[in-house]
Protein backbone atom coordinates (compact mmCIF):
# COMPACT_ATOMS: atom_id res chain seq x y z
CA UNK A 1 0.00 0.00 0.00
CA UNK A 2 1.16 3.75 -0.70
CA UNK A 3 2.77 4.97 2.23
CA UNK A 4 2.56 8.56 3.60
CA UNK A 5 5.95 10.65 4.37
CA UNK A 6 4.34 12.65 6.97
CA UNK A 7 7.07 14.36 9.50
CA UNK A 8 10.38 13.79 6.59
CA UNK A 9 11.07 15.64 3.81
CA UNK A 10 10.27 13.74 0.72
CA UNK A 11 13.18 12.42 -1.70
CA UNK A 12 13.35 11.61 -5.80
CA UNK A 13 13.32 7.88 -4.56
CA UNK A 14 10.51 8.48 -1.75
CA UNK A 15 8.65 10.15 -4.69
CA UNK A 16 8.95 7.40 -7.25
CA UNK A 17 8.25 4.75 -4.59
CA UNK A 18 5.49 6.32 -3.53
CA UNK A 19 3.75 6.62 -7.65
CA UNK A 20 5.32 2.93 -7.99
CA UNK A 21 2.96 1.85 -5.23
CA UNK A 22 0.62 3.32 -6.86
CA UNK A 23 0.17 0.47 -9.36
CA UNK A 24 -1.33 -1.71 -6.63
CA UNK A 25 -4.70 0.01 -7.73
CA UNK A 26 -4.50 -1.40 -11.07
CA UNK A 27 -5.65 0.58 -14.15
CA UNK A 28 -9.21 1.31 -14.19
CA UNK A 29 -11.53 2.70 -16.87
CA UNK A 30 -13.90 5.15 -15.76
CA UNK A 31 -13.77 8.89 -15.37
CA UNK A 32 -15.80 9.56 -12.07
CA UNK A 33 -12.13 9.04 -9.80
CA UNK A 34 -10.06 11.78 -12.22
CA UNK A 35 -12.85 14.03 -12.09
CA UNK A 36 -13.01 13.72 -8.48
CA UNK A 37 -9.12 13.80 -8.28
CA UNK A 38 -8.93 17.54 -10.57
CA UNK A 39 -11.53 19.09 -8.73
CA UNK A 40 -9.55 18.73 -5.14
CA UNK A 41 -6.64 19.79 -7.47
CA UNK A 42 -8.86 23.44 -8.13
CA UNK A 43 -9.67 21.88 -11.99
CA UNK A 44 -6.13 23.33 -13.60
CA UNK A 45 -7.59 21.54 -16.60
CA UNK A 46 -9.95 24.92 -17.02
CA UNK A 47 -7.00 27.18 -17.60
CA UNK A 48 -5.41 25.05 -20.13
CA UNK A 49 -6.04 24.83 -24.34
CA UNK A 50 -5.29 21.23 -25.02
CA UNK A 51 -5.15 18.65 -28.58
CA UNK A 52 -6.71 15.15 -27.62
CA UNK A 53 -4.84 12.45 -29.14
CA UNK A 54 -5.60 9.01 -29.27
CA UNK A 55 -5.68 6.02 -31.97
CA UNK A 56 -3.96 2.68 -32.18
CA UNK A 57 -0.50 3.23 -33.32
CA UNK A 58 1.23 6.24 -33.98
CA UNK A 59 0.07 8.59 -30.82
CA UNK A 60 3.73 9.33 -29.08
CA UNK A 61 5.44 10.45 -32.89
CA UNK A 62 1.73 12.72 -33.83
CA UNK A 63 1.79 14.77 -30.64
CA UNK A 64 6.17 14.84 -30.50
CA UNK A 65 4.99 16.64 -34.17
CA UNK A 66 2.23 18.64 -33.10
CA UNK A 67 4.58 19.79 -29.89
CA UNK A 68 7.35 20.64 -32.38
CA UNK A 69 5.34 23.07 -34.80
CA UNK A 70 3.61 25.09 -31.72
CA UNK A 71 7.08 25.49 -29.97
CA UNK A 72 8.18 26.98 -33.23
CA UNK A 73 5.48 29.01 -33.54
CA UNK A 74 6.53 30.53 -30.45
CA UNK A 75 4.27 28.88 -28.10
CA UNK A 76 4.95 27.63 -23.97
CA UNK A 77 3.85 23.51 -25.38
CA UNK A 78 3.06 20.98 -22.67
CA UNK A 79 3.35 17.57 -23.58
CA UNK A 80 1.89 14.38 -21.95
CA UNK A 81 2.61 11.16 -23.24
CA UNK A 82 2.85 7.26 -21.93
CA UNK A 83 5.11 4.80 -21.66
CA UNK A 84 8.40 6.23 -20.79
CA UNK A 85 11.47 4.74 -22.16
CA UNK A 86 13.81 5.45 -19.51
CA UNK A 87 12.67 7.43 -16.87
CA UNK A 88 9.16 8.69 -15.34
CA UNK A 89 10.06 12.28 -16.29
CA UNK A 90 9.77 11.88 -19.83
CA UNK A 91 6.01 11.95 -19.77
CA UNK A 92 5.61 15.06 -18.48
CA UNK A 93 7.44 17.96 -20.58
CA UNK A 94 7.35 21.45 -21.23
CA UNK A 95 9.08 22.83 -24.75
CA UNK A 96 10.89 19.55 -24.84
CA UNK A 97 12.51 19.97 -21.33
CA UNK A 98 11.56 17.19 -18.89
CA UNK A 99 9.77 17.73 -15.33
CA UNK A 100 12.79 17.98 -13.11
CA UNK A 101 13.38 15.95 -9.96
CA UNK A 102 11.88 18.66 -7.53
CA UNK A 103 8.94 19.45 -9.14
CA UNK A 104 7.96 15.60 -9.02
CA UNK A 105 8.91 15.84 -5.31
CA UNK A 106 6.41 18.52 -4.77
CA UNK A 107 3.52 17.59 -6.59
CA UNK A 108 3.49 14.25 -5.45
CA UNK A 109 3.66 15.47 -1.58
CA UNK A 110 0.76 17.96 -2.74
CA UNK A 111 -1.41 14.88 -4.31
CA UNK A 112 -0.87 12.74 -0.89
CA UNK A 113 -3.30 14.76 1.08
CA UNK A 114 -6.15 14.66 -2.10
CA UNK A 115 -5.75 11.17 -2.02
CA UNK A 116 -7.04 10.40 1.89
CA UNK A 117 -10.29 11.81 0.48
CA UNK A 118 -11.47 8.49 -1.02
CA UNK A 119 -12.72 5.30 -0.05
CA UNK A 120 -10.12 2.30 0.01
CA UNK A 121 -12.06 0.62 -2.79
CA UNK A 122 -11.85 3.60 -5.03
CA UNK A 123 -8.46 4.81 -4.44
CA UNK A 124 -7.09 6.61 -7.65
CA UNK A 125 -4.55 4.73 -9.87
CA UNK A 126 -0.94 5.34 -10.97
CA UNK A 127 -2.37 6.62 -13.91
CA UNK A 128 -5.09 8.41 -13.09
CA UNK A 129 -2.98 10.32 -10.18
CA UNK A 130 0.09 11.31 -13.00
CA UNK A 131 -2.99 12.61 -14.99
CA UNK A 132 -3.51 15.19 -12.66
CA UNK A 133 -0.03 15.80 -11.53
CA UNK A 134 0.58 17.01 -14.92
CA UNK A 135 -2.57 19.18 -15.77
CA UNK A 136 -1.18 21.06 -11.91
CA UNK A 137 2.04 21.65 -13.54
CA UNK A 138 0.94 22.93 -16.69
CA UNK A 139 -1.47 25.47 -15.58
CA UNK A 140 1.06 26.39 -12.75
CA UNK A 141 3.84 26.68 -15.68
CA UNK A 142 1.43 28.96 -17.89
CA UNK A 143 1.53 26.75 -20.96
CA UNK A 144 -0.03 28.48 -23.90
CA UNK A 145 -0.78 24.63 -25.32
CA UNK A 146 -1.16 21.13 -24.26
CA UNK A 147 -0.58 17.97 -26.58
CA UNK A 148 -2.57 15.15 -24.32
CA UNK A 149 -2.09 11.60 -25.39
CA UNK A 150 -4.35 8.92 -24.28
CA UNK A 151 -3.01 6.15 -21.97
CA UNK A 152 -5.67 3.18 -23.02
CA UNK A 153 -8.42 3.36 -25.62
CA UNK A 154 -10.23 6.96 -25.31
CA UNK A 155 -14.11 7.11 -23.97
CA UNK A 156 -12.78 6.00 -20.11
CA UNK A 157 -9.39 6.79 -20.42
CA UNK A 158 -8.44 9.45 -17.64
CA UNK A 159 -7.23 11.76 -19.71
CA UNK A 160 -10.60 12.32 -21.46
CA UNK A 161 -11.58 14.73 -18.79
CA UNK A 162 -10.80 17.52 -20.90
CA UNK A 163 -12.26 19.78 -23.65
CA UNK A 164 -9.72 19.92 -25.98
CA UNK A 165 -9.56 22.47 -28.89
CA UNK A 166 -8.74 19.48 -31.23
CA UNK A 167 -9.32 15.44 -31.28
CA UNK A 168 -7.27 13.46 -33.13
CA UNK A 169 -7.40 9.72 -33.86
CA UNK A 170 -4.20 8.70 -35.56
CA UNK A 171 -5.51 5.38 -36.51
CA UNK A 172 -7.46 2.03 -35.78
CA UNK A 173 -6.39 -1.31 -35.44
CA UNK A 174 -6.17 -4.67 -33.33
CA UNK A 175 -4.24 -4.08 -30.07
CA UNK A 176 -5.25 -4.30 -26.39
CA UNK A 177 -8.63 -6.01 -28.25
CA UNK A 178 -9.04 -7.86 -24.34
CA UNK A 179 -10.09 -4.51 -22.82
CA UNK A 180 -11.42 -2.61 -26.19
CA UNK A 181 -12.98 -5.18 -28.12
CA UNK A 182 -12.24 -7.60 -30.53
CA UNK A 183 -13.63 -5.46 -33.96
CA UNK A 184 -12.16 -2.73 -35.30
CA UNK A 185 -15.57 -1.05 -34.75
CA UNK A 186 -15.56 -1.82 -31.18
CA UNK A 187 -12.28 -0.55 -30.41
CA UNK A 188 -12.94 3.21 -32.90
CA UNK A 189 -15.62 3.36 -30.62
CA UNK A 190 -13.65 3.85 -27.64
CA UNK A 191 -11.09 5.42 -29.48
CA UNK A 192 -14.16 8.09 -30.79
CA UNK A 193 -15.07 8.23 -26.61
CA UNK A 194 -12.68 11.49 -26.85
CA UNK A 195 -14.71 13.37 -29.61
CA UNK A 196 -16.51 16.56 -28.13
CA UNK A 197 -19.53 18.44 -29.20
CA UNK A 198 -18.48 20.71 -32.03
CA UNK A 199 -14.91 19.97 -31.17
CA UNK A 200 -12.98 19.35 -34.32
CA UNK A 201 -11.96 15.57 -35.20
CA UNK A 202 -8.96 15.26 -37.21
CA UNK A 203 -8.01 11.53 -38.34
CA UNK A 204 -5.93 9.21 -40.49
CA UNK A 205 -7.97 6.22 -39.79
CA UNK A 206 -8.58 4.23 -43.68
CA UNK A 207 -10.17 1.00 -42.11
CA UNK A 208 -13.66 1.60 -43.50
CA UNK A 209 -15.27 -0.10 -40.87
CA UNK A 210 -13.60 1.60 -38.12
CA UNK A 211 -13.84 5.43 -40.23
CA UNK A 212 -17.56 4.67 -40.25
CA UNK A 213 -17.66 4.56 -37.10
CA UNK A 214 -15.98 7.83 -36.18
CA UNK A 215 -17.95 9.69 -38.94
CA UNK A 216 -21.05 8.51 -37.17
CA UNK A 217 -19.73 9.54 -33.65
CA UNK A 218 -18.35 13.29 -34.73
CA UNK A 219 -22.17 13.40 -36.73
CA UNK A 220 -23.91 12.67 -33.29
CA UNK A 221 -21.55 15.76 -31.23
CA UNK A 222 -21.80 18.31 -34.31
CA UNK A 223 -17.49 17.75 -34.83
CA UNK A 224 -16.44 18.70 -37.73
CA UNK A 225 -14.37 15.38 -39.26
CA UNK A 226 -11.21 16.32 -41.29
CA UNK A 227 -9.70 12.48 -42.92
CA UNK A 228 -6.66 13.00 -43.84
CA UNK A 229 -5.96 10.99 -46.84
CA UNK A 230 -2.61 9.08 -47.71
CA UNK A 231 -2.34 11.02 -51.14
CA UNK A 232 -1.26 14.07 -48.93
CA UNK A 233 2.04 12.63 -48.08
CA UNK A 234 3.12 13.57 -51.62
CA UNK A 235 2.02 17.64 -51.64
CA UNK A 236 3.65 20.53 -50.19
CA UNK A 237 4.80 21.11 -47.21
CA UNK A 238 5.61 17.43 -46.88
CA UNK A 239 6.83 16.68 -50.01
CA UNK A 240 9.63 19.22 -49.12
CA UNK A 241 10.20 18.62 -46.03
CA UNK A 242 13.27 15.98 -44.66
CA UNK A 243 11.54 14.47 -41.60
CA UNK A 244 14.08 13.44 -39.26
CA UNK A 245 12.17 9.96 -38.33
CA UNK A 246 12.51 6.96 -40.74
CA UNK A 247 9.24 5.30 -42.36
CA UNK A 248 6.41 6.12 -44.55
CA UNK A 249 4.06 6.01 -42.00
CA UNK A 250 5.67 8.59 -40.11
CA UNK A 251 4.75 10.94 -43.07
CA UNK A 252 1.21 10.18 -42.82
CA UNK A 253 1.35 11.09 -38.93
CA UNK A 254 3.06 14.33 -40.04
CA UNK A 255 0.24 14.85 -42.83
CA UNK A 256 -2.09 13.97 -40.06
CA UNK A 257 -0.43 17.39 -37.08
CA UNK A 258 -0.83 19.60 -40.56
CA UNK A 259 -4.29 18.99 -40.71
CA UNK A 260 -4.44 19.56 -37.14
CA UNK A 261 -2.87 22.53 -37.08
CA UNK A 262 -4.60 24.03 -40.00
CA UNK A 263 -7.68 23.38 -38.46
CA UNK A 264 -6.82 24.85 -35.63
CA UNK A 265 -5.70 28.60 -37.46
CA UNK A 266 -8.61 30.41 -35.93
CA UNK A 267 -7.69 30.02 -32.23
CA UNK A 268 -4.04 29.10 -32.55
CA UNK A 269 -2.76 30.93 -35.80
CA UNK A 270 0.71 28.85 -37.04
CA UNK A 271 2.72 30.25 -40.16
CA UNK A 272 3.94 27.40 -43.06
CA UNK A 273 7.36 28.08 -41.50
CA UNK A 274 7.10 26.85 -38.34
CA UNK A 275 5.64 23.72 -39.76
CA UNK A 276 8.07 23.41 -41.80
CA UNK A 277 10.83 23.94 -38.81
CA UNK A 278 8.89 21.98 -36.41
CA UNK A 279 8.78 18.83 -38.81
CA UNK A 280 12.57 19.31 -39.81
CA UNK A 281 13.50 19.21 -36.23
CA UNK A 282 10.88 16.78 -34.50
CA UNK A 283 12.65 14.19 -32.42
CA UNK A 284 10.94 10.96 -31.11
CA UNK A 285 13.11 8.29 -29.33
CA UNK A 286 12.60 4.58 -29.58
CA UNK A 287 11.09 5.12 -33.06
CA UNK A 288 13.12 3.49 -35.94
CA UNK A 289 15.87 5.38 -33.69
CA UNK A 290 19.79 4.80 -35.30
CA UNK A 291 22.30 4.56 -33.29
CA UNK A 292 26.15 3.36 -33.95
CA UNK A 293 28.31 2.24 -31.44
CA UNK A 294 32.08 1.04 -31.83
CA UNK A 295 33.63 -0.06 -34.06
CA UNK A 296 30.95 0.84 -36.25
CA UNK A 297 27.94 -1.24 -35.74
CA UNK A 298 24.49 0.14 -36.66
CA UNK A 299 21.30 -0.36 -33.62
CA UNK A 300 18.00 0.57 -34.74
CA UNK A 301 15.54 0.83 -31.82
CA UNK A 302 11.86 0.31 -32.86
CA UNK A 303 8.91 0.20 -30.42
CA UNK A 304 6.95 -2.11 -32.59
CA UNK A 305 4.66 -4.00 -30.07
CA UNK A 306 1.52 -5.07 -32.20
CA UNK A 307 1.09 -6.71 -35.63
CA UNK A 308 0.37 -3.28 -37.45
CA UNK A 309 3.60 -2.23 -35.77
CA UNK A 310 5.69 -4.91 -36.74
CA UNK A 311 4.23 -4.51 -40.40
CA UNK A 312 5.39 -0.72 -40.11
CA UNK A 313 9.10 -1.98 -39.07
CA UNK A 314 9.32 -4.61 -41.93
CA UNK A 315 8.35 -1.98 -44.65
CA UNK A 316 10.67 0.34 -43.22
CA UNK A 317 13.55 -2.17 -43.58
CA UNK A 318 13.24 -2.71 -47.03
CA UNK A 319 12.50 1.04 -47.61
CA UNK A 320 15.59 2.26 -45.61
CA UNK A 321 18.46 -0.60 -45.00
CA UNK A 322 17.39 -3.06 -48.34
CA UNK A 323 20.84 -4.75 -48.45
CA UNK A 324 21.95 -4.99 -44.98
CA UNK A 325 22.71 -7.92 -43.48
CA UNK A 326 20.76 -7.80 -40.41
CA UNK A 327 20.43 -9.67 -37.03
CA UNK A 328 17.31 -9.18 -35.00
CA UNK A 329 17.09 -8.71 -31.07
CA UNK A 330 13.54 -9.66 -30.24
CA UNK A 331 11.17 -9.43 -27.13
CA UNK A 332 7.50 -9.52 -26.96
CA UNK A 333 5.16 -9.22 -24.07
CA UNK A 334 2.70 -12.12 -23.36
CA UNK A 335 -0.78 -10.43 -24.13
CA UNK A 336 0.45 -9.19 -27.52
CA UNK A 337 0.10 -11.34 -30.65
CA UNK A 338 3.91 -12.68 -30.78
CA UNK A 339 2.95 -16.02 -33.22
CA UNK A 340 2.28 -13.38 -35.78
CA UNK A 341 4.92 -10.63 -34.81
CA UNK A 342 7.66 -13.79 -35.20
CA UNK A 343 6.59 -14.56 -38.14
CA UNK A 344 6.82 -10.89 -39.80
CA UNK A 345 10.07 -10.35 -38.20
CA UNK A 346 11.53 -13.76 -37.72
CA UNK A 347 12.14 -13.89 -41.67
CA UNK A 348 14.12 -10.31 -41.60
CA UNK A 349 16.94 -11.08 -40.25
CA UNK A 350 19.92 -13.78 -40.33
CA UNK A 351 20.77 -14.38 -36.68
CA UNK A 352 17.44 -13.97 -34.29
CA UNK A 353 18.35 -13.02 -30.65
CA UNK A 354 15.35 -13.89 -28.29
CA UNK A 355 15.25 -11.80 -25.21
CA UNK A 356 12.48 -11.66 -22.15
CA UNK A 357 11.43 -8.16 -21.70
CA UNK A 358 12.29 -7.06 -17.69
CA UNK A 359 8.35 -7.21 -17.51
CA UNK A 360 6.51 -9.42 -15.47
CA UNK A 361 4.33 -9.80 -18.55
CA UNK A 362 6.93 -10.98 -20.66
CA UNK A 363 6.90 -14.14 -23.30
CA UNK A 364 9.30 -16.52 -22.50
CA UNK A 365 12.34 -16.30 -25.42
CA UNK A 366 11.88 -20.40 -25.26
CA UNK A 367 7.86 -20.00 -26.58
CA UNK A 368 9.05 -16.88 -29.09
CA UNK A 369 11.62 -20.19 -30.39
CA UNK A 370 9.13 -22.28 -32.17
CA UNK A 371 7.67 -19.52 -33.53
CA UNK A 372 10.28 -17.75 -35.29
CA UNK A 373 12.17 -21.19 -36.59
CA UNK A 374 8.88 -21.88 -38.05
CA UNK A 375 8.57 -18.49 -39.52
CA UNK A 376 12.35 -18.36 -41.13
CA UNK A 377 13.76 -21.88 -41.15
CA UNK A 378 17.08 -20.41 -42.29
CA UNK A 379 18.14 -17.78 -39.62
CA UNK A 380 19.64 -18.76 -36.56
CA UNK A 381 17.86 -18.59 -33.62
CA UNK A 382 19.42 -17.79 -30.15
CA UNK A 383 17.73 -17.61 -27.11
CA UNK A 384 19.67 -15.13 -24.15
CA UNK A 385 18.19 -14.96 -20.66
CA UNK A 386 18.41 -10.84 -20.76
CA UNK A 387 18.56 -7.95 -23.38
CA UNK A 388 22.11 -7.55 -22.19
CA UNK A 389 23.42 -11.13 -23.23
CA UNK A 390 21.47 -10.30 -26.90
CA UNK A 391 23.92 -7.02 -27.22
CA UNK A 392 26.91 -8.85 -25.84
CA UNK A 393 26.10 -12.16 -28.42
CA UNK A 394 25.72 -9.41 -30.92
CA UNK A 395 28.40 -6.93 -30.92
CA UNK A 396 30.47 -8.22 -34.03
CA UNK A 397 27.09 -8.23 -36.55
CA UNK A 398 27.31 -5.08 -38.86
CA UNK A 399 23.24 -3.76 -38.52
CA UNK A 400 21.30 -5.10 -35.68
CA UNK A 401 17.34 -4.06 -35.24
CA UNK A 402 15.78 -4.18 -31.44
CA UNK A 403 12.25 -4.21 -31.42
CA UNK A 404 9.36 -6.04 -30.03
CA UNK A 405 8.35 -3.58 -27.23
CA UNK A 406 8.85 -0.59 -26.31
CA UNK A 407 10.07 -1.60 -22.49
CA UNK A 408 12.99 -3.81 -24.30
CA UNK A 409 13.60 -0.41 -26.22
CA UNK A 410 13.82 1.86 -23.30
CA UNK A 411 16.30 -0.48 -21.51
CA UNK A 412 18.41 -1.14 -24.52
CA UNK A 413 18.30 2.72 -24.58
CA UNK A 414 19.61 2.95 -21.15
CA UNK A 415 21.97 -0.11 -21.76
CA UNK A 416 23.80 2.06 -24.72
CA UNK A 417 24.37 4.90 -22.73
CA UNK A 418 27.71 5.22 -22.12
CA UNK A 419 26.69 7.39 -18.83
CA UNK A 420 25.65 5.37 -15.86
CA UNK A 421 21.55 5.98 -16.01
CA UNK A 422 20.20 8.37 -13.81
CA UNK A 423 16.86 6.56 -13.34
CA UNK A 424 17.24 3.49 -11.11
CA UNK A 425 14.88 0.96 -12.27
CA UNK A 426 12.00 3.51 -13.23
CA UNK A 427 11.42 1.36 -15.90
CA UNK A 428 9.33 -0.69 -13.75
CA UNK A 429 6.60 2.18 -13.50
CA UNK A 430 5.26 1.44 -16.75
CA UNK A 431 3.74 -2.04 -15.75
CA UNK A 432 0.24 -1.71 -15.30
CA UNK A 433 -3.09 -4.45 -14.51
CA UNK A 434 -6.58 -4.23 -15.66
CA UNK A 435 -8.96 -3.49 -12.77
CA UNK A 436 -12.14 -5.55 -13.75
CA UNK A 437 -14.37 -5.10 -10.89
CA UNK A 438 -17.21 -2.72 -11.69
Amino acid sequence: MPHSHAGKTMTYSDAIQFLYDLRWFGTNLGLSNTFELAALAANPHHKLRFIHVAGTNGKGSTCAMLESIYRAAGLRVGLFTSPHLVGFSERIQINRQLINAAEIIRLVSEMQPLLTQFPAEQHPTFFEVITVMALRYFAEQDCDLVVWETGLGGRLDATNIVTPLASVITNIQYDHQEWLGETLASIAAEKAGIIKPGVPVITATDEPEALQVIESRARQQNAPLTAVKRSEIHQPPLSKIELPLLGEHQKLNAALAIATVRSLTGQIPVREGAIRVGLSDVRWPGRLQLITRPPGQTILLDGAHNVPGAETLAAALQENFPSNERSLILGILQDKDWPAMCHILAPLARRVFLAPVSSERTTSPHELQPACRQASPAAEIVVCNSLAEALDRSQHDPFVVITGSLYLVGEALELLRRDPPASTGERSLNEWTLNTSP
